[in-house]
């Protein structure tokens, strides 16, 4: 059995459109595993942990084997907590709007908090290697615009270059995906739609 973090990135609901994509591919998913638990972390409902001085410190001392204070201790433990929890699955559905051409703040948050050395990657003779190896990713983008490959549009797309870096980063590098692009124009019913559909065949086989 395995276990399924849904990260949701919009704080929408009825009309978030990477939402629809990533539902219609959960849909699929637990008709064709239906053992499987999917764990869902809605961004817009989840405070997370601050990085602030208190935390930042309790970091660096912890990490280094320097004293900390219970308050420190304490701030820290709060970020090891999703840390935790996002290591917890084996496989991940994220819905990512795009937003100022990237990433919302909140999953900017979320990524911030979980990448850390020696809990997600760690640094060696080799450099950086992710520490997530062996683990799946779908994520159901959406866009305002288009951003085509090859096109002069594409150059404004900061939001899947982002994430295809971050996750391969961390480890995980079997990632497919499924954008609902143009949300914004004259073609987003069939835009959406075809991204609904990319979306179900690519959950046949997760």
């Amino acid at each position: 059995m395995s276990t399924i973090l849904f990260i949701k990135a919009s704080p929408r609901t009825g009309r978030a459109h990477s939402l629809a994509v990533a539902d219609a591919f959960l849909e699929v998913y637990k008709q064709r595993n239906p053992d499987d638990r999917v764990v869902e972390l809605d961004l817009f409902k989840t405070s997370l942990p601050d990085l602030d001085a208190v935390t930042v410190q309790g970091k660096y001392n912890i990490m280094h084997g320097r004293e900390y204070t219970p308050e420190e201790r304490s701030a820290w433990s709060e970020v090891e907590k999703v840390i935790e929890l996002f290591k917890s699955a084996d496989k991940y559905v994220f819905a990512v709007p795009m937003w100022n051409f990237s990433l919302p703040y909140k999953l900017k948050h979320l990524i911030d908090v979980i990448t850390q050395p020696g809990y997600t990657f760690s640094v060696g003779d080799k450099g950086y290697e992710g520490m997530l190896k062996g683990r799946k990713a779908f994520v159901a983008y959406a866009s305002g615009g288009v951003y085509s490959p090859g096109t002069p549009a594409e150059a404004f797309n900061f939001q899947t270059p982002y994430m295809d870096f971050w996750l391969g980063f961390i480890g995980i590098t079997d990632v497919v995906s499924a954008a609902a692009a143009g949300m914004l124009g004259p073609d987003k019913d069939a835009n959406k739609a075809k991204a609904v559909a990319r979306a179900r065949e690519l959950a046949q086989e997760f």
